[in-house]
């Protein structure tokens, strides 16, 4: 079996010390991983004084906490017939107002607050709030606040040549339909990344224990790993036997999927990544934890 057609997986430990590096220099887009970054951001921003994460956010009902968490009512876009069919038909993004109406996300599902409901509607919010706030594009901001301070190389996806440029074929869709941002880099990258929202100096204490704080408990998901699910401010809060807790995200897009994730109750607290091609994170999520298993004595 080549690399094309199988999950290829890479792990570090809590010093950053490679255990295993299946991908090298091949270049995987990181799908829903850009959220934990996209939520540092915020926080970083609500260190500095710049925005109260529990105040009204703009001319809406909601908080940037609420949207963080997936708990604004907003919908999302990816059950949509119509998004599907034009991804499909490998047209280019909607404008962002489009996609807004289309979402009707005005009409909450829920009061704020009141419930849960996975959005990427909530995240591309955040995005223009962060634009707007530093009068910058979000590749400008992941890139001077993060990717450079922590020598790494990924950068948000943009185009489709940017997509030319992975291990698998893209098969010409534009990252762009990733209405928040997708980013796009090693395995080892990302690895570094969630080690330093985690553990390193991107966000003060306080903001590391807001962003692990539990703003949804849910059950387990069948077929899947996860025998307990929750989600935090832009971070995937679960547990998986024999394993115990999981914290990063999941992600998936048309042509691959993955799962970027800190296992905190193995020994040595490994990091590791699990990239697959097809959109189900099912068989990333379970090599994942097949490579975190390794390290239980």
């Amino acid at each position: 079996m080549h690399r094309g057609d199988r999950v290829i997986s890479a792990a570090i430990d809590r010093t950053g010390t490679v255990l295993l590096d299946e991908g090298g220099p091949a270049l995987f887009p990181w799908w829903s991983f850009t959220k934990p970054v996209i939520a540092a951001l915020v926080l970083k921003a609500s260190e500095r004084g710049l925005c109260d994460l529990d105040a009204p956010y703009d001319d809406h009902p909601f908080t940037l906490r609420q949207l963080m968490q997936h708990r604004a009512g907003l919908r999302d876009y990816g059950p949509l017939p119509s998004y599907g069919a034009a991804v499909a038909a490998g047209e280019d993004p909607w404008p962002v107002d489009r996609i807004l109406s289309e979402t009707r996300y005005r009409d909450l599902a829920y009061p704020p607050g009141e419930g849960w409901l996975y959005s990427n509607v909530g995240y591309l919010l955040l995005r223009q709030f962060l634009e707007r706030l530093h009068d910058a594009p979000l590749r400008d901001i992941i890139e001077t606040q993060v990717c450079t301070p922590l020598g790494l190389s990924a950068k948000l996806a943009e185009t489709r040549a940017d997509f030319d440029r992975l291990l698998w074929d893209a098969k010409g869709y534009h990252p762009s339909w990733v209405y928040h941002g997708c980013l796009m880099g090693t395995a080892l990258d990302a690895l570094d990344l969630l080690r330093a929202l985690l553990h390193g100096d991107v966000l003060l204490e306080a903001s590391k224990t807001q962003m692990q704080a539990l703003a949804m408990d849910g059950p387990a998901i069948p077929s899947r790993v996860w025998r307990k699910t929750g989600y935090g401010l832009g971070l995937m809060i679960g547990e998986a036997d024999p394993v115990g807790r999981i914290l990063g995200h999941a992600g998936c897009g048309p042509f691959s999927a993955n799962l970027v994730a800190h296992f905190p109750d193995v020994p040595g607290g490994p990091f590791v990544a699990s990239f697959c091609p097809g959109g189900d994170e099912t068989p990333a999520e379970f090599a994942a934890v097949a490579v975190a298993k390794r390290h239980i004595s």
